[in-house]
């Protein structure tokens, strides 16, 4: 017994340690790039005056005592509130306008038509009008990053719709697929990493449009309105601040919290 128990051990620990050798070589990289960012930034504070760059030390310690506040809290939670309820609508309406795209040709030119004119516009451009239709708030906000993050999502899914294999479709028509089956059965299993692709994009520009958005929407909580109090006030410490909550969260949610659902969904790929 003693054998075997020490020769199941013998076989579990080299699994055990290709795992955690996945998750160090998936973590090197970010931990690089923030080393570079810190020693970049510690150079530039030494060369410049601490009222212009302050120390990462600084900002950290600054950092540390702005989470001890509630109203702190309270503008990270407003902001992640906002881009929750942007970017989950836009990328469900462009995943339903991708899909149903690759039923109805028309529909789909009409669509591209529309992307293309529409996708050239700056999101944040969008702000003065929808603060003159729905006033001072949060709808003018999410309504910026649902624009964002709609178009990449709604790309990548009908770029994906037409490369659908034809003699998947004529055999599901053959075999008397309706439309509604077509779209289910046959387009979304085979659009999958192209909704991953779309999202990851989409997520990246509704981020940073939720930043450029609060800074100058007329609101006052969340991250950009609190970067951009900090400047008016010349506390570049709070600006610095901020702006490390901001890369720091973007890179857990893209490198950590959207690459898992990426290899959940995608599985097969990673085998």
């Amino acid at each position: 017994m003693a054998e075997r128990a020490g020769t199941a051990e013998t076989l579990e620990r080299p699994e055990a340690l290709s795992a955690w050798q996945i998750r160090f070589a998936r973590a090197f990289p970010y931990a690089i790039a923030f080393l570079s960012i810190l020693a970049g930034w510690q150079i530039a504070a030494l060369i410049l005056p601490s009222y212009l760059i302050p120390s990462p030390r600084r900002v950290i310690v600054r950092l540390s005592s702005e989470l001890g506040r509630k109203a702190f809290l309270v503008t990270i939670g407003r902001s992640f509130l906002r881009l929750s309820i942007g970017f989950t609508l836009a990328s469900l309406l462009g995943l339903a306008i991708g899909l149903v795209s690759g039923i109805w040709p028309f529909f789909r030119r009409t669509v591209r038509a529309l992307v293309s004119i529409l996708q050239s516009v700056p999101p944040i451009a969008w702000v003065p009008l929808f603060i003159i239709l729905l006033g001072f708030g949060d709808y003018p906000i999410i309504l910026v990053i649902l624009i964002a993050a709609f178009f990449p999502m709604a790309v990548a899914v009908m770029n994906a719709v037409e490369q659908v294999e034809p003699l998947h479709i004529d055999v599901a028509r053959l075999l008397g697929a309706s439309r509604m089956q077509l779209i289910t059965k046959v387009y979304a299993p085979e659009v999958v990493p192209a909704i991953v692709t779309g999202a990851q994009v989409g997520f990246g520009n509704a981020w940073r449009s939720l930043i450029a958005a609060e800074m100058v929407g007329g609101v006052n909580v969340g991250l950009g309105w609190f970067i951009n109090f900090a400047g008016e006030i010349a506390d570049m410490t709070a600006v610095l601040a901020g702006i490390f909550v901001i890369g720091l969260f973007s890179a857990l949610l893209d490198g950590y919290v959207l690459e898992r659902i990426k290899r959940r969904l995608l599985r097969w790929k990673y085998l």
